[in-house]
């Protein structure tokens, strides 16, 4: 009996040793990886870390769930990092393509989620408000753009007041702005607007004021639409005050022209309401629409999920983009980002008049205009893709130069355009 106990001791010690070395096996955690644009340091950006502190909150509130969810800045660019996982036959996880395309190939393969499904499940159609429309491919949506792209126009009371100039609540016609912008050049030292790369926000007006302008806005681009009057006579009159407007300034960025209207140098800077941040400190610089009362608004790719995801990455990704569209976070959208929030039951008027910030209030006048227009169109890039926008921007740009034949220059232009839809 001792002699049992001498040997099953050491034995009985070894099986203790030995468990206590065999390492314990967890199963990880699925990651859900989620690309952003959301770079740059607060100093240089404070946009940027707004948008990041709402993903590390959302990731916080789920940090104890069988998915880990993980925001990946992304300083270069969106798309490329999409299309290299499309033409491998794979997507992100999630991918915000911040107001950029959605590839159609990705759609065409089946890699993207259609989203629909979980948005009427869920009641969700405010929330995400013109997507719902201007996403929608064949009855389906495959992305979310949680804050909008929409454009007015911001002009110089003072200039125009000087110039004895009608502004743009007074411009109900297409002459109301040409005669305005007229009489604001012949003010010393200042010019009308900065043309080129904005001008196509005037062929999206000149469209917009019409029904058969805003019936081609709704279509593909065709070589009928490019024949037909509608679009030859908004061509032609947007090239003709182009040229009016001279060459002088046409063809510069955005930012040049936003520092010169800042100085006083123009009259008016076609631009975004994302740009009240820079209007605040002179109460000169006001917002305005475009002649007519149109309105410029579209949603863009934004939040775009894979459609090989596994079911709890799915859930996750789902709950994401719930999140990124709800009201709260919507408004933190539009008090530090100063955009326009896509969700529709935001209450932008209760908003503004609880915050006494200067860039909430000039941005609430703004959108308050944006939301009363007569009409809303969506941009160009969006209606006919980005190709037949550039093109339209370098004719545009071209028709500023001196002698330009305007009607050669229409029917030139027609002809890229034809090439370039065939």
């Amino acid at each position: 009996m001792k002699k049992w106990l001498k040997f099953a001791a050491p034995t009985f010690a070894s099986l203790i040793l030995a468990s206590a070395i065999v390492p314990t096996v967890y199963a990880e955690k699925e990651v859900l990886e989620f690309y952003h644009g959301y770079h740059q340091d607060e100093s240089e950006w404070p946009v940027a870390k707004t948008m990041r502190d709402l993903f590390d909150e959302f990731a916080k509130e789920h940090a104890d769930g069988e998915v880990e969810f993980k925001p990946i800045p992304v300083s270069g660019s969106l798309v490329d990092i999409m299309n290299n996982k499309v033409a491998s036959g794979a997507f992100p996880d999630i991918i915000d393509l911040a107001g950029q395309s959605l590839s159609l190939a990705a759609i065409e393969q089946n890699l993207v989620m259609d989203l629909k499904p979980y948005i009427d499940e869920k009641k969700l159609q405010d929330n995400v408000g013109l997507n719902y429309t201007q996403n929608m491919v064949d009855g389906k949506l495959y992305t979310v753009h949680d804050q909008l792209f929409t454009m007015g126009l911001w002009y110089n009371q003072d200039i125009f007041k000087k110039a004895g100039a009608k502004e743009p609540q007074d411009w109900v016609t297409w002459k109301d702005f040409t005669e305005a912008m007229a009489s604001v050049r012949k003010v010393d030292g200042i010019y009308a607007y900065g043309a080129g790369e904005t001008s196509i926000r005037l062929l999206n007006t000149y469209l917009g004021m019409s029904e058969e302008g805003r019936a081609l806005l709704n279509q593909p681009l065709t070589n009928e639409a490019i024949d037909s009057p509608a679009f030859t006579e908004a061509l032609t009159a947007v090239m003709t005050e182009v040229n009016a407007n001279g060459s002088t300034h046409a063809g510069g960025t955005a930012d040049v022209y936003s520092a010169d209207f800042a100085q006083g140098k123009s009259a008016v800077f076609i631009n975004g309401v994302w740009a009240a941040g820079g209007m605040k400190d002179n109460k000169a610089l006001q917002p305005g629409l475009y002649p007519g009362g149109v309105a410029i608004s579209a949603a863009g790719g934004g939040i775009t999920i894979s459609n090989q995801l596994s079911e709890p990455k799915k859930k996750l990704a789902l709950e994401f983009l719930e999140y990124m569209t709800s009201e709260k976070v919507q408004k933190v959208i539009f008090e530090k980002v100063g955009a326009n929030p896509a969700n529709s039951k935001v209450d932008i008027d209760g908003i503004v008049k609880a915050n006494s910030d200067p860039t909430v209030q000039i941005l609430g006048k703004a959108l308050k205009q944006v939301h009363g227009a007569n009409q809303t169109v969506t941009t160009i890039a969006n209606a006919w893709g980005g190709d037949v926008k550039d093109a339209l921007i370098n004719a545009l740009t071209e028709s500023a130069a001196d002698g330009v034949n305007i009607e050669q220059k229409v029917q030139e232009t027609k002809d890229v355009l034809k090439a370039l839809i065939n």
